[in-house]
């Protein structure tokens, strides 16, 4: 599919959208918008199990991809299908229009953006007019990030703007979403540049959500994984507790999803093994969600309520239930597996 074809659909499919009181993005407005040329050479950072599907939806779309990652065999791969490598995060820098990151943590963000070589490696001067970082991290990073890129100044002026912008836009949706290009974006940052990107980050997935000023993406996101976290840990002992009363895990689980307790880890990703076939917990817990991100994600969630002066008293006990699965030597398993190892007991499998 040519460029072209993916930004006339784009606009068809725009067109149809009809205005209402809670979509306020689709109101006539005096708004900036940027040329779509501006998109054509896209820069991506981080090649694991997410970014790397990602980066192929890219360039099923159209687009001029760049990459780089620490892994070399990573990027062996991409080279050998004739995408083009960078070594260093300010290579992607000075070859892109847009960079995309997508990394594991606060610490490799801040690091690829201000490190030795990192996007910001010029000083003041930035060729890209965007940055989107994808990565799970807290607020507070994303938004002095955000201030440092705006204080930055643009190699060449776009659409009479002077100063790069950056998105906060983490997903939801998995491994299987990036792959299969429908991941949900919840974006925070500039309005006039979540507009402007909409039509990229359509190209990976299949919801985009503004959220507000920067950091909102990220705040968003953590939010989210606290609840997927909660939410399993319920219907894990829900069930688990159903089968020591004599019903069966699939019989529950049809009530649940008819029911008021049906929520995304009964329906989509349910903890048992063999009552859904695609979920891991179907697969020996194989692929799917890491508990140790889990973890990660829950540290995120109870720093930052500390950060507001928030009680959050199910956060820390769904970050003490997952931080000992991960003790227990099952960090790398989906993290559904706390059913079968916190509430059955099992510890071999």
């Amino acid at each position: 599919m040519t460029m072209a074809m993916c930004r006339a659909r784009a606009l068809v499919s725009f067109s149809k959208c009809k205005p209402t009181l809670l979509s306020p993005l689709f109101h006539f407005s005096p708004i900036r918008r940027f040329s779509s040329s501006q998109f054509e050479s896209v820069g991506f950072i981080g090649l694991g199990n997410m970014g790397s599907r990602m980066v192929h939806n890219l360039i099923k779309a159209g687009y001029k991809v760049a990459v780089h990652d620490i892994n070399c065999n990573v990027l062996k791969k991409f080279s050998d299908m004739g995408v083009s490598t960078k070594e260093t995060p300010f290579e992607v820098a000075e070859a892109s229009d847009v960079v995309i990151t997508m990394l594991p943590s606060s610490s490799h963000v801040f690091d690829v953006f201000t490190g030795p070589n990192g996007l910001l490696q010029g000083g003041n001067l930035l060729r890209p007019w965007l940055l989107i970082d994808s990565s799970t991290i807290d607020p507070q990073t994303s938004r002095k990030l955000s201030v440092t890129v705006s204080k930055c100044i643009l190699k060449e002026k776009k659409d009479h703007r002077v100063n790069p912008v950056m998105l906060d836009a983490p997903v939801s949706g998995g491994v299987l979403a990036a792959e299969a290009g429908t991941l949900a974006f919840m974006v925070g940052g500039s309005e006039e540049a979540y507009l402007a990107a909409k039509p990229l980050l359509l190209s990976m997935g299949k919801n985009t959500i503004y959220c507000g000023k920067a950091g909102n993406g990220s705040a968003a996101k953590i939010c989210n994984n606290l609840a997927m976290a909660v939410s399993m840990l319920g219907v894990s002992e829900a069930l688990a507790l159903g089968q020591s009363l004599g019903i069966c895990a699939s019989t529950l689980t049809r009530v649940f999803n008819s029911s008021s307790a049906r929520c995304w880890s009964s329906d989509s990703y349910n903890p048992v093994p063999g009552v859904m076939e695609a979920a891991p917990s179907s697969r020996n817990y194989d692929g799917g969600f890491a508990s140790k991100l889990m973890v990660k994600d829950l540290n995120l969630a109870a720093a930052s309520a500390i950060d507001v002066g928030r009680k959050c008293p199910l956060t820390s006990q769904a970050l003490e239930i997952y931080t000992e699965l991960c003790q227990d030597g099952h960090e790398a398993r989906d993290f559904s597996c706390v059913f079968r190892h916190y509430y059955s007991g099992m510890d071999e499998f």
